[in-house]
């Protein structure tokens, strides 16, 4: 499930947000601007699927087109994941489409859709799915209450999810790191003659913390998404794939943070804006 060429680091994503109101067109410029720049992974926001200014085929139609364009220049396709959550019908039909539009990746929101909805779309073995667990803490964030990660994980394996969520290092939510350190062994640890999962690794993520997350884990078996990290750099959202890059070179080469920043100019940007945290 990783990349031609991309081994020695983790996948590179990032999520383009509905809440300032996109049009198809415009989230086609920025994934335009994102795939020139290298990027590995874009994601649809799990709070987006179809809306009056973005409605989901003409949005997986001009997204694709940029893709697909890019691709045939290059050789490396972008993996793009639409947001396909919905009622079993309905996602069926934007499965459909993606396909036919040449896209690789659906997203769905495994919380809200179930397990037999879930398990309906991955046995369509076309398209790569990204499962998003949004509702997470509503299910576990009481101490007494919920499931662990541990055992969460092995259902949405055996439901065939290609990408999971675990959460990030130094994140946004109630989390703590070696829950997050643990969801990621999780993921990647042998069940029976079952795959692994690829571990999404976000939430607040910018190039900072890449080097406590290897530490911590020595694995780049990882999609590791950044939202503000990225689309908020100094420099624009093409140096903001840049700069993680470089931070994740940086982390597997042995290099201390400062070490990075001295030697990056793009990442030294991203400590500047971030490195607060």
């Amino acid at each position: 499930r990783k990349l031609t060429g991309v081994n020695d680091r983790p996948l590179i994503g990032t999520i383009i947000k509905p809440s300032i109101g996109l049009s198809t067109l415009q989230t086609a410029d920025i994934v335009k601007t994102l795939v020139e720049a290298g990027i590995d992974f874009i994601k649809d926001d799990e709070l987006l699927s179809s809306s009056a200014n973005s409605n989901f085929n003409d949005r997986v139609d001009a997204v694709m087109k940029v893709i697909n364009a890019h691709a045939d220049k290059t050789g490396k396709k972008v993996m793009f994941a639409f947001n396909i959550s919905g009622e079993i019908d309905e996602m069926l039909r934007r499965y459909e489409k993606i396909v036919s539009a040449g896209g690789t990746c659906a997203m769905i929101s495994i919380n809200s859709v179930g397990l037999s909805a879930a398990k309906k779309i991955c046995d369509q073995k076309q398209l790569a799915i990204h499962a998003h667990r949004n509702g997470w803490g509503m299910l576990t964030r009481h101490p007494l209450l919920g499931i662990d990660f541990k055992a969460y994980q092995k259902l949405w394996r055996l439901a065939g999810v290609d990408q999971l969520h675990v959460n990030g290092i130094q994140n946004k939510f109630w989390e703590s790191d070696d829950s997050v350190v643990a969801s990621i062994e999780a993921c990647l640890k042998p069940m029976y003659n079952h795959k692994t999962v690829l571990p999404v690794v976000s939430s607040g993520q910018w190039g900072g913390q890449a080097f406590e997350t290897y530490k911590r884990t020595n694995t780049v078996d990882l999609l590791y998404m950044a939202g503000g990290g990225i689309m908020a750099h100094p420099m624009g959202a093409a140096a903001g794939v840049i700069a993680l890059q470089q931070a994740w070179k940086a982390a597997v080469d042995g290099l201390s943070l400062e070490e990075a920043a001295n030697q990056y100019p793009e990442f030294k940007k991203s400590v500047e804006k971030f490195g607060s945290k």
